[in-house]
């Protein structure tokens, strides 16, 4: 009924805070399924992911202008949200009072998104488990390799798809 990639953000931003991982798991999925519409739900969701890791990094500039982001899709999304097991309302609640905690720039506060379906929330409970995470536990601070992760991965890939894409806008100019 949810397609995995989705469970799987859940699952790592109400188990074990990964925010980045949130990012990576569903734009893979949006990549593959709905790359061309930049107001997507996905792009909503991730945009909430990307805010809230800049959030918890002291970055109040990034943390506010992706939260934007994410609520002006989010907004537009009525429907996919409440198809995707959400509470639409308690939702865009819960991302604006963020908005207004982030622009005052006060420290991140784990929070979790609200679940309205129990069936998606039992889903979510059992890849957990599985997992060995704890579903709305706060997030480790102290842990660098979750705060700082962007600075800890490899990014071969990521510089190797840059500069193919420069390559190719030349190209296009010749």
């Amino acid at each position: 009924m949810y397609p995995r990639a989705y469970i799987q953000f859940l699952v790592h931003f109400h188990g074990d805070r990964d925010y980045f991982e949130c990012h990576e798991v569903l734009e893979e999925y949006w990549k593959k399924t709905d790359s061309r519409n930049k107001d997507s739900i996905w792009v909503g969701l991730i945009l909430l992911a990307v805010s809230t890791y800049h959030h918890r990094r002291k970055n109040f500039k990034g943390a506010i202008r992706t939260l934007q982001k994410a609520l002006t899709i989010l907004k537009k999304q009525e429907d996919s949200v409440k198809k995707l097991g959400l509470d639409y309302v308690q939702l865009l609640q819960i991302v604006q009072e963020r908005l207004n905690l982030i622009t005052s720039e006060q420290l991140y506060r784990s929070f979790n998104i609200p679940i309205s379906d129990p069936h998606l929330l039992d889903l979510c409970f059992a890849t957990c488990d599985q997992l060995k995470f704890q579903w709305g536990k706060d997030s480790d601070l102290t842990n660098i390799n979750l705060v700082q992760r962007h600075k800890l991965r490899d990014r071969t890939n990521v510089i190797q798809e840059r500069k193919q894409s420069l390559k190719m806008r030349k190209e296009a100019d010749l």
